[in-house]
């Protein structure tokens, strides 16, 4: 069956674009998705921080968890415009779900240990060569170095670009904190957008970032349902939402009624434990419920049905997300406990990435007298291969400790620095 929403233009790739091997049975957006599956970078995501660092508890979700539940949450939303939009025919003209949910399996492939707090330390070491965020390493990742670290996986235009949720250059603006893309990614936007440039209002910044694809926009929603949910989920279960601490919190908010009912069933949830989870599948159910489909007008939908169309969700819905988020965010995130295992984070990553630098990335290429080695021989040879400017050298650096996870980076920190660590056994690396 010809799904006829898509065109050879959303299935070409950078690489080799019209190669096709007839025999495999695949649509190119099933391999897309499978072929991320099998990486090593979304099997580290196991033990990659969501909200509680690896091994503080036994059944709070971590990025590869989430990575799922956004996914199953994406092609529930496909399957809900499907059945109801008028916009579209479940025959042969919809919304594929293969390629939402490899956008989805996808979405936090790069982001680094110790969720956003291992964001912000490995941008503040790399800003002086072009910053770090975690989708633009996603985006490195599917196009340069998820196979073996020296080769991405060759994605679908439509799927690189189910994953762009920034559209923006480093260099496009004035030190941003996150959501920029790196400058030489220029080729993947070009490639993205068929080298068309943006509208004169389409500026660097947010506006220029709403300009996603309607699988995007599937993507970034089902994100946000499962964080916005779960975390709250998850913080009921580790005992960091209580009745206590919900109740002094909306007491010193500003809820109008709907929050304050929201509200009011999340403490009857906080009492009666055992209905969390169940109580959490409805409300994602009923997010899934809310989004509709419309059309639009872009500048992009001349050349792919993926612009023509936007998702809505209503103002409540999204108010409701909002307000599970300042909660989490404002209790959960902001607590005594959390703050101090951030700030333990904030201090091994950023030592175990200075040691890194000292010896990777000096102006003057090579190794110094007083080099050992801290890394692969593999990813050595990579850094210390001629030709590399101090910039390209610092990105592979920044490769190799955003793909460690939590466990990785706190065993690689006790063997360089405490004393009382380290053994043979002790020197296999993760």
């Amino acid at each position: 069956m010809q799904n006829l929403f898509y065109q050879s233009f959303d299935i070409e790739r950078r690489d080799n674009p019209g190669a096709a091997n007839p025999e495999d049975y695949r649509s190119p957006f099933q391999q897309d998705r499978d072929r991320i599956i099998h990486t090593g970078a979304f099997r580290r995501l196991q033990n990659k921080t969501q909200v509680f660092f690896s091994g503080e508890y036994d059944f709070y979700r971590t990025r590869l968890t989430h990575s799922i539940e956004v996914a199953q949450i994406g092609r529930g939303i496909c399957q809900r415009l499907q059945s109801v939009s008028d916009l579209l025919d479940p025959q042969d003209y919809f919304i594929d779900p293969d390629l939402v949910e490899a956008c989805c399996l996808s979405h936090d492939l790069g982001h680094p240990p110790f969720g956003h707090t291992g964001e912000r330390v490995i941008h503040r070491m790399m800003k002086p060569f072009g910053g770090f965020e975690g989708n633009a390493q996603t985006l490195r990742l599917l196009g340069n170095t998820a196979f073996g670290e020296v080769k991405g996986i060759n994605p679908t235009r439509a799927m690189v670009d189910g994953v762009l949720k920034y559209k923006t250059l480093y260099g496009e603006l004035n030190d941003p904190e996150n959501h920029f893309i790196y400058d030489d990614q220029k080729v993947w936007l070009d490639f993205v957008l068929a080298s068309r440039p943006f509208p004169e209002e389409a500026k660097p910044g947010p506006k220029r970032d709403a300009q996603k694809s309607i699988e995007c926009q599937i993507m970034d929603w089902a994100d946000d349902t499962a964080y916005c949910l779960n975390d709250i989920a998850d913080g009921i279960q580790a005992g960091f939402l209580t009745i206590e601490k919900i109740e002094k919190w909306a007491a010193q908010q500003t809820l109008n009624d709907h929050e304050g009912k929201l509200v009011e069933d999340l403490l009857e949830n906080v009492i009666r434990r055992n209905r969390i989870e169940s109580t959490i599948g409805y409300k994602i159910g009923q997010f899934i419920r809310h989004t509709e489909l419309q059309e639009q007008d872009h500048f992009l939908a001349d050349v792919s049905n993926r612009y023509k169309y936007k998702l809505i969700i209503p103002k409540e819905i999204k108010e409701e997300s909002k307000l599970y988020k300042r909660m989490a965010f404002e209790i959960v995130f902001r607590s005594q406990q959390m703050r101090q295992l951030d700030r333990k984070a904030d201090i091994i990553l950023s030592r175990l990435f200075e040691e890194l630098a000292l010896h990777y990335m000096r102006p003057e290429p090579g190794r110094g007298k007083d080099h050992y080695q801290l890394l692969s021989t593999e990813e050595e040879e990579r850094i210390f291969a001629n030709g590399l400017t101090q910039n390209e050298r610092a990105r592979l650096v920044c490769d190799s400790v955003s793909r460690m996870t939590d466990g990785v980076v706190r065993r690689n920190y006790k063997r360089l620095f405490e004393v009382d660590y380290g053994s043979i056994g002790d020197l296999v690396t993760g």
